[in-house]
């Protein structure tokens, strides 16, 4: 274990050494400038360095970054989000009179989460998911999502392999997608403050992408009350999002699908009638 630990934290101080040199790069596309930051880098080059993609073609890498690497750098990443979530915490002190007044705004925001079924699910249909389009679209599925589908239908499920699907390339892709659209949504016109808030979606990794490039692109001032807004949207987004997972979306979800699968699905693919 010592030596798979030793082998992961001098990867990862390697990554991290090259993302920091390479830093920030300003990519003008048109009127917008798409930010990217070592973070997104980072997240790139771990992707190609695993076992399944570089590590097949060289060997040798596999002998440095392995499976056993892989499964521990899951978990460094969920203590190092802990942390982070303390320190974006720690804004929301200062700007709690901010937070309190847009109360109602956090609390209506969170209907947010019925727009996953609405969008996702018909697509995840015409493209040939059958019940796997449940699990993977009544949520943005993170960890809270797994537990609940999990419980419900087990996560060997179709339900459960949709919503570990989603989670895993959400974690992978949807770092580096929030990472672009927080640089780039400020020119919507949308105030910062709103913005800040749409960072927060429950998930650590994403929202700190997302408001890391955000706060590069607002002014200086309101830098602090965007970051405090996204981390209490997030907190409240992970605690939320059960609640309407469990009595809202995920109803929701199976009743779009009994509807909708007849009409959207593909008929060559056999279908899992579990409910």
């Amino acid at each position: 274990m010592k030596q798979v630990t030793s082998k992961l934290l001098i990867v990862s101080a390697l990554i991290i050494v090259l993302c920091e040199l390479i830093g920030k790069i300003s990519i003008p596309v048109g009127k917008v400038n798409i930010i990217l930051f070592p973070m997104l880098y980072a997240v790139a080059i771990g992707l190609i360095i695993t076992p399944d993609l570089l590590g097949k073609k060289i060997k040798a890498l596999q002998k440095v970054l392995g499976n056993k690497e892989v499964k521990l750098a899951g978990e460094f990443v969920g203590m190092a989000l802990l942390i982070l979530g303390v320190k974006y915490g720690t804004l929301a002190g200062p700007n709690f009179q901010k937070i309190i007044e847009a109360g109602p705004a956090f609390l209506a925001q969170e209907f947010g989460h019925i727009l996953s079924p609405l969008i996702a699910l018909p697509l995840a249909l015409f493209l040939g998911m059958k019940r796997e389009a449940v699990g993977a679209t009544s949520s943005i599925s993170r960890e809270p999502s797994l537990g609940v589908i999990g419980e419900k239908y087990g996560i060997d499920s179709p339900e459960g392999s949709g919503v570990l699907g989603t989670y895993l390339i959400g974690t992978v892709l949807g770092t580096i997608v929030f990472g672009i659209l927080g640089s780039v949504s400020i020119h919507t016109g949308i105030h910062p403050y709103a913005l800040g808030m749409a960072c927060g979606v429950g998930s650590g990794s994403m929202m700190t992408a997302a408001v890391a490039a955000l706060a590069e692109t607002v002014p200086f001032e309101m830098r602090d009350t965007v970051v405090a807004y996204a981390a209490t949207s997030n907190m409240l987004s992970g605690i939320t999002g059960v609640n309407f997972l469990i009595f809202i979306t995920l109803p929701l979800t199976n009743k779009l699908y009994a509807i909708l699968e007849p009409k959207l699905g593909r008929r060559g693919v056999k279908s899992n009638a579990s409910n």
